[in-house]
C-alpha cells in the first residue's frame, strides 16, 4: 500500500493555526505517507516572508514534498508580477515543474499558473508535450500522479472560478501519457471523480481519477462553501481509496472514503448480506 497526502491552498500570510499545523503532524505519522503533495496557493500574496513560512511548514513534515505554485504564488505588484514571477518559488522549491520518482510511484507538477490571468489558468502545449516524455520515463508499474493547480472538475457547491483552459484536451493529453490520478485545488472545496463518471467513452477504456482537494488554508473565514481539509490517497494492486478528511476545529475528521479502481476492470463488489 502506497500512500500520498494531498493539501492545496495553504494561503501563508492570512489566518495561520498552529492548532491544525500539529495535528497534521499526528495525521501524518497516523496515515505514514510517502510524499505530501502541495498543489499551490503556499501563499496569499507571494512575499518573500510567506514563502518562507509556507516552506518551513511544509519541510517540517519529514516526509518528501512535492510542491508547485498557484496563482497567489507570484506577486501582486507591478512589474514583479510579470519580469520575475517564479523568483520566490524557485529560491525555495527550484523549479515550478518537479517530479518525483520510486519504485511504486511517479508524480509529475505542472505549472497552471498564468501571470496576465488573475484566477484563470492553462497549459501550454509544449508543458503537455514534455508531460507525455516525462510519463513516458516512469519505472513499470509505478502509479502515475499529475498534479497542477487549477481543476479540471466543476464544485460541488458554488464556485465562480474557471477551470484549466481547454481542460477536455488537457484531459485527454494526460490520460493518453498514462496517467492514473490527476491532482489540484484553486477552488477550496473537494471534488473527486473516476472519468468515466463524467466523460462519454466507448470500448475498453483505463480507468483515471480526477481530485480537487479542499483548502488547507481559509483565507476568507465568513466565507461559505469553502471548508478546510485535505485529502489522503490509499493506492494498492487493483484499486485506489480516497480518503477526505476535514478540520474540525481541534483535530482531523475522516468524512468520506471513495474507491476507485485501477486500470480497465470494474471494482469488485461485495454481496448484500
Amino acid at each position: 500500500m502506497t500512500r500520498v497526502l494531498h493539501v492545496s491552498d495553504l494561503h501563508y500570510g492570512t489566518r495561520e493555526d498552529p492548532a491544525m499545523e500539529l495535528a497534521l503532524t499526528s495525521l501524518l505519522e497516523r496515515v505514514r505517507p510517502e510524499l505530501v503533495v502541495a498543489s499551490g496557493d503556499l501563499t496569499h500574496r507571494g512575499r518573500r516572508d510567506q514563502h518562507e513560512r509556507a516552506a518551513g511548514f511544509l519541510r517540517s513534515l519529514g516526509v518528501p514534498v512535492l510542491a508547485i505554485p498557484g496563482n497567489h504564488d507570484i506577486p501582486y505588484t507591478f512589474p514583479a508580477r510579470f519580469t520575475r514571477p517564479w523568483e520566490e518559488f524557485e529560491r525555495l522549491w527550484e523549479t515550478t515543474e518537479p517530479s518525483y520518482r520510486s519504485d511504486g510511484l511517479f508524480v509529475l507538477g505542472l505549472n497552471s499558473v498564468r501571470p496576465w490571468r488573475h484566477q484563470s489558468g492553462a497549459l501550454r502545449r509544449a508543458q503537455l508535450r514534455r508531460a507525455c516524455e516525462t510519463l513516458a520515463e516512469a519505472p513499470a508499474g509505478a502509479f502515475k500522479i499529475v498534479t497542477f493547480h487549477h481543476h479540471l472538475l466543476g464544485a460541488p457547491w458554488r464556485s465562480t472560478k474557471k477551470p484549466v483552459s481547454d481542460r477536455n484536451s488537457v484531459l485527454a493529453t494526460l490520460v493518453d501519457s498514462g496517467a492514473q490520478l490527476i491532482l489540484a485545488g484553486h477552488i477550496h472545496q473537494a471534488a473527486v471523480s473516476e472519468r468515466r463518471e463524467f466523460e462519454v467513452t466507448e470500448g475498453d477504456v483505463r480507468a483515471v481519477v480526477v481530485s480537487i482537494a479542499p483548502g488547507l488554508g481559509q483565507p476568507r473565514p465568513r466565507r461559505r462553501g469553502e471548508a478546510r481539509g485535505l485529502h489522503v490517497y490509499a493506492i494498492a494492486d487493483e484499486a485506489i481509496a480516497i480518503e477526505t478528511y476535514i478540520w474540525r476545529v481541534d483535530d482531523w475528521g475522516l468524512t468520506a472514503v471513495r474507491r476507485f479502481p485501477r486500470g480497465r476492470e470494474p471494482l469488485s463488489v461485495d454481496p448484500v448480506p
